[in-house]
């Protein structure tokens, strides 16, 4: 058989995959091209790969062979069992230190697994989120790897050489140890759930509060574009506001409203309950599409629950101002949320995490790209260890800058009756975060009255009755025991 000429090669020819394919090409790269259906390979070699540095393997041998060592293999499968297969079909024809890559979608517990596992065999696994869409992963999407590290300085150069860039920096760093790369992923998808719902409340805020017209938001839209707010996602939605249809009409009003969704908005809000951490908006976002799932039941519902209608009387501008400044806040308050559960990730696994570089690579590339990011990367690269990014004096003054215009939007929808869950949860995070004290006190003597669960004394009241870091069972009624039940934190 003739020498090994692939730099690297990618299993998988959905669009997604021939679009990374040809972007390694237009690199310089000779990549090697195969698809369990194995027409599909010649069908691409003759089309869209045609007189490029791409050359076709029509089995998993013929692939590996293919492949200068140490061999570097991209899937782009189907999340779940079929990543598992492919890596079972690879082993025999891999030898030490050679990598595999998954690119999907996948949960991050199965990158743990698989690091592990191929570690064991001598072989080094890579999980990378990638996020871009079709013409992300064509020109330059943001790539989050993670694994073995190992891996990293034989996969550097390809990953950051085809990754989007800003300011000439590549939208591509290592993340982190075992599932990391596909954690961070997760955190990104779950933040877009936030970023979209917020988007989706304003405009609702605009139509039915304000009662502006599709093309009236769309000039809102571009207007903000040029703001604090400049992102791919305004931009978009800018974009859909003006589509009209063939008859003239905003195509936006003729669609369905019931969001799909795929699940990894549901993975972040479980993984956040799971460590404990108050990532409220984007819970609130995966909530919201499942409420705009039951459609019949709203329908239904609206013809027999009663509730106020929006009446606007005041100052248009004005109001696209203070709710220019309500959607910032909220979007620093769910970003500012996203990497306490990173931080906190880190903690529970043991991972090394790069903060400075995740933020980095989602100022391009990605679906949650936006100019707001690179703040963020300038804040943790002043201080990596940053507590929360409210702490940061950039992000204070945001959102002091911005609290006025906040409260005033979120307490005009309520009088409205407009549904604004992640614009409300966004402040009561931060109500709450600002509170040295909540009701939680309470909440801990009710604990203590019905199910003998303890509490602990506050600082200024320990005593011999009440001692230090103690728990303290109390007998509220005179009638029950002494017996206290175990604490733990669930």
């Amino acid at each position: 058989m003739s020498a090994p000429v692939g730099d690297i090669g990618l299993i998988g020819l959905a669009v997604m995959g021939q679009n990374l394919i040809l972007n390694a090409a237009d690199h310089g790269y000779t990549v090697v091209a195969f698809n369990r259906t194995v027409s599909k390979v010649d069908h691409f070699l003759e089309n869209e790969a045609k007189g490029k540095s791409i050359v076709g393997a029509h089995s998993i041998e013929e692939l590996c062979a293919k492949l200068k060592k140490p061999r570097r293999i991209i899937l782009l499968v189907k999340a779940g069992k079929a990543v598992d297969d492919f890596i079972d079909l690879l082993i025999p024809h891999l030898e030490a230190g050679d990598i595999i890559i998954d690119g999907g979608n996948s949960h991050f517990p199965d990158s743990n697994r698989r690091t592990k596992e191929l570690a064991d065999k001598g072989l080094l696994f890579v999980g990378s989120g990638v996020s871009g869409g079709e013409e992300g992963a064509r020109y330059g999407p943001s790539l989050m790897p993670g694994g073995n590290e190992a891996a990293w300085p034989a996969i550097k150069n390809i990953f950051q050489d085809i990754s989007a860039k800003t300011d000439g920096e590549p939208c591509c760093d290592w993340v982190g140890d075992e599932g990391a790369g596909h954690f961070v992923k997760m955190v990104h998808n779950g933040i877009e759930y936030g970023d979209m719902q917020l988007i989706c409340e304003a405009y609702d805020i605009l139509k039915r509060g304000a009662g502006f017209t599709d093309k009236e938001i769309g000039d809102v839209f571009s207007q903000w574009n040029k703001g604090v707010l400049d992102s791919f996602l305004i931009e978009i939605t800018r974009d859909i506001l003006y589509y009209n249809d063939e008859d003239g009409t905003p195509l936006v009003e003729k669609i369905l409203d019931r969001a799909g969704q795929k699940g990894t908005g549901k993975w972040t809000a479980i993984n956040a309950l799971d460590l404990g951490m108050p990532v409220t908006l984007i819970g609130e976002a995966v909530f919201a599409r499942c409420l705009s799932a039951i459609k019949e039941e709203r329908v239904a519902a609206s013809k027999v629950l009663p509730g106020p209608s929006p009446a606007f009387n005041g100052d248009k501008k004005e109001f696209v101002d203070q709710l220019e400044q309500a959607l910032y806040a909220s979007k620093i308050i769910s970003y500012a949320q996203g990497f306490m559960l990173i931080r906190e990730a880190g903690k529970e696994y043991g991972w090394k995490l790069n903060n400075p570089a995740i933020a980095l690579m989602w100022r391009g590339g990605c679906i949650i790209r936006s100019v707001f990011l690179g703040e963020i990367t300038r804040a943790y690269r002043k201080n990596p260890d940053l507590e929360n990014l409210l702490f940061d004096d950039f992000f204070k003054a945001a959102i002091t800058k911005a609290q006025d215009s906040w409260r005033q939007v979120v307490a005009k929808a309520v009088i409205w009756g407009i549904p604004t869950p992640a614009f409300t949860t966004a402040l009561s995070f931060y109500d709450g975060y600002r509170s040295a004290r909540l009701p939680a006190n309470l909440l801990q003597a009710q604990r203590d009255y019905f199910g003998a669960h303890t509490f602990h004394v506050l600082p200024e009241f320990v005593s011999d009755k009440y001692p230090a870091n103690t728990d303290i069972h109390i007998n509220w009624t005179g009638r029950g025991g002494n017996v206290s039940a175990s604490t733990y934190l669930a």
